[in-house]
């Protein structure tokens, strides 16, 4: 496991220490087309080496199966290269590999730009990799006004936001003149971009969604019972959400009591951030009272906006997790800012999609006990395996199951967070639905959107931007409610407290479920 993760390290230098892994800070790696095949070959070699292992203990039989869960995942995507069809993943590397050191500042600011500078330095070569390596018949337009988007905050995210997070001078003047070429590189990008045509799909197709939910997940089941399970819990929620109504409006009409929830939101979006660090730390104090979980030793949680290069991409809340392969134990809840461009009505309806009643199970899940708590805790494990590699079938599962768990506690004790509490769930079964639909072939984005804003409390604008987000990454949206039912599930067999299941199944990392299932009941 040492000599693969060594492997592993070295051939994703950004993943490596965006974990907190020395040694890495200095590179993006290779994008190059021969990299990309290098690396499918390197893991099919991993995985017959690691398939024929034998594990010492049950530990070692889970780091192994956990990993092997990965290389299949892998090794089937394979066939939907991603590098030939989303300019995103030349872009994320680039954004995450600048922002997050100095917002986490975990060494000395001299480092943290040597780095930078040595980045800065890359980054014309990995956008040349994203011209060459982009194929016309295989990338989507959709993925590609999408990267267009964030290419656009290229210039201004390395020339203006990263030297304003460098406080002394000298240096901050050095980031500033390393990041004039990779700035004219992400213009001479976003030119290539504005004329590039292309005729593919995002589309995965049933048959490879099936195979990663299987193979990569552990799910015994494939796209089409995951779709019939969305359903069968919206209608499920449909029904809790109407009784709830009736004690806010009169009408059983769920959907018209949420909009005028909605209506009581923040008044700016500073507002909602300090609002949200308030939500955060009543959160955190209602788990502790309750003793539902033990927090890791120097666990901290900060509420800041979303970085300027995200808000093109992404319209909710969303958390970055402490490193786990160092000390630290902070992590960051972000809130959805909205872009510089957007129309007043644009950033209203942002805020309405944060409103008061809303924000207690948005804070449950991104912070206490959802996701800060969760990852800060399981940082502390002794795998290493663990550490490095999770899905989001548990994790987005486990902040999903802490919003149910806090309402059985009492959390949300007013019926308008109790609706908003379920609104957030239903929500998430509708993504089930309209993932696997747009994925098999069932559904076009037109319809996605309108399901989303009409099966769900969302703005027409935020319906839009969760359904290009699922064009982008399917089979993620499901994993919120999927993961929460079979971590349900699993709690009825565990023998013991709340709190000692919690911190076991939690403890032992963001398993796939079916091994989250054996670390759990053993």
């Amino acid at each position: 496991m040492d000599e693969f993760l060594k492997w592993y390290f070295s051939d994703r230098p950004v993943v490596a220490s965006s974990l907190g892994a020395d040694g890495y800070d200095h590179t993006l790696g290779d994008f190059t087309a021969s990299a990309w095949t290098a690396r499918e070959r390197a893991e099919e070699r991993w995985l017959e080496r690691l398939s024929a292992t034998e594990a010492a203990s049950v530990d070692d039989a889970i780091d192994r199966d956990l990993v092997l869960s990965q290389l299949r995942g892998s090794i089937a995507l394979a066939s939907w290269p991603e590098w030939r069809r989303d300019p995103v993943v030349y872009l994320s590397a680039i954004f995450v590999s600048m922002y997050t050191p100095f917002q986490r500042r975990l060494k000395p600011e001299p480092e943290l730009v040597a780095s930078a500078v040595s980045r800065l330095a890359e980054v014309p070569g990995v956008l040349a990799a994203c011209r060459a390596n982009l194929d016309p018949e295989l990338a989507a337009p959709l993925l590609v006004t999408r990267g267009l988007g964030q290419a656009r905050t290229g210039r201004n995210f390395l020339t203006r936001t990263i030297p304003s997070m460098i406080e002394d001078p000298g240096l901050r003047a050095k980031v500033a003149e390393a990041a004039e070429p990779a700035a004219r590189a992400f213009d001479e990008l976003v030119a290539f971009l504005e004329g590039f045509q292309c005729g593919g799909t995002w589309r995965m197709g049933e048959r490879l969604y099936s195979t990663l939910l299987r193979e990569r997940e552990l799910l015994g089941y494939g796209a089409a019972e995951l779709h019939e399970k969305g359903k069968a819990a919206w209608a499920e929620l449909d029904g809790r959400m109407r009784e709830v109504a009736r004690r806010i409006n009169g009408s059983g009409d769920w959907r018209a009591a949420m909009e005028s929830l909605m209506d009581d939101h923040p008044p700016t979006l500073a507002d909602m951030r300090s609002e949200y660090e308030a939500e955060t730390q009543r959160a955190r104090a209602f788990v502790r009272e309750r003793d539902l979980v033990t927090f890791a030793e120097g666990e901290e949680c900060q509420v800041l906006p979303s970085a300027e290069y995200t808000r093109p991409i992404l319209s909710v809340a969303h958390y970055l997790a402490p490193p786990p392969l160092t000390s630290s134990r902070t992590g960051i809840f972000f809130v959805p800012y909205t872009p510089d461009d957007f129309t007043p009505e644009q950033v209203r309806q942002r805020l309405r999609t944060n409103s008061r009643a809303q924000m207690p199970s948005i804070a449950v899940h991104e912070a206490y006990p959802g996701h800060h708590w969760h990852l800060s805790y399981m940082a502390g494990s002794t795998s290493t395996p663990r550490k490095v590699f999770r899905t989001p079938y548990f994790t987005e599962g486990w902040a999903l199951y802490v919003e149910k768990l806090l309402h059985e506690q009492g959390y949300f004790d007013t019926p308008a967070t109790e609706l908003a509490h379920l609104d957030c769930r239903i929500f998430r079964a509708a993504r089930m639905v309209v993932d696997t639909a747009l994925h098999c072939e069932d559904m076009s984005v037109e319809e996605a959107e309108t399901f989303m804003a009409t099966k769900a409390s969302l703005s027409p604008g935020t319906a839009q931007g969760e359904v290009n987000r699922y064009c982008a990454w399917p089979t993620q949206a499901p994993s919120y409610l999927t993961g929460a039912i079979e971590i349900d599930r699993i709690r009825e067999s565990f023998q013991g407290s709340l709190k000692e299941f919690h911190d076991r199944i939690a403890g032992s990392g963001g398993l796939p479920l079916g091994l989250a299932e054996q670390a759990a009941l053993g």
